[in-house]
């Protein structure tokens, strides 16, 4: 299985998220998982891919070149894949996953999560998208979501595009466990009246 995770460059954030990132890393490549993330070394990136390389794992990642210029990038991944943009970087991470975990983080993870879940509202994505819900952190972009739907910009099957999951161990369960989206997403991608 390869697992994309979206995850922050911040070292200034409380060290529990680093934590958890850790673990999360561990977790994935304890079930032989692949990850592939955005080849980071610092924050929750350096941590997850630290984690996966702790326990053996796979970790590929996907670094823009201007990145690798500033000496941004992880030196011990697997496979670091330079490529020109951020734009080609977002297509890399997500083509080919079979899950996308997102971990906390600032407007680069929104971005990316937020294009992941527009994917799978437009039936191009069809694979998991779980949240790591470290210190609740999600809780309160989940529940504006679940406003979105009430105030009718998205139909109440787009509710299950997502979930939040509390702990890294509980991550490959949870993916197991993600029914698979339908492959007539597109048929109501478009909001339906009434409902």
């Amino acid at each position: 299985m390869r697992v994309c995770v979206y995850a922050a460059s911040s070292g200034q954030c409380d060290p529990q998220y680093h934590q958890a990132a850790y673990a999360l890393g561990q977790h994935l490549a304890e079930h032989g998982c692949s990850l592939v993330y955005g080849g980071g070394s610092t924050g929750s990136m350096g941590a997850v891919a630290n984690g996966a390389l702790s326990r053996g794992g796979e970790v590929i990642g996907i670094l823009p070149k201007f990145m690798a210029d500033l000496e941004w990038g992880h030196p011990g991944l697997t496979e670091l894949q330079l490529v020109e943009d951020m734009r080609e970087r977002k297509h890399r991470l997500l083509t080919g996953s079979d899950a996308v975990v997102a971990l906390p983080g600032g407007c680069g993870t929104l971005e990316e999560l937020f294009e992941a879940i527009t994917l799978k509202r437009l039936g191009l994505y069809f694979n998991p998208i779980l949240l790591l819900n470290t210190l609740d952190y999600w809780t309160d972009l989940d529940a504006f979501m679940h406003k979105v739907i009430d105030q009718r910009f998205m139909n109440p099957e787009h509710a299950h595009m997502w979930g939040l999951v509390e702990q890294p161990e509980q991550i490959i369960d949870a993916i197991r466990a993600t029914p698979a989206w339908r492959e007539d997403a597109r048929d109501y991608a478009a909001v339906r009246p009434g409902g």
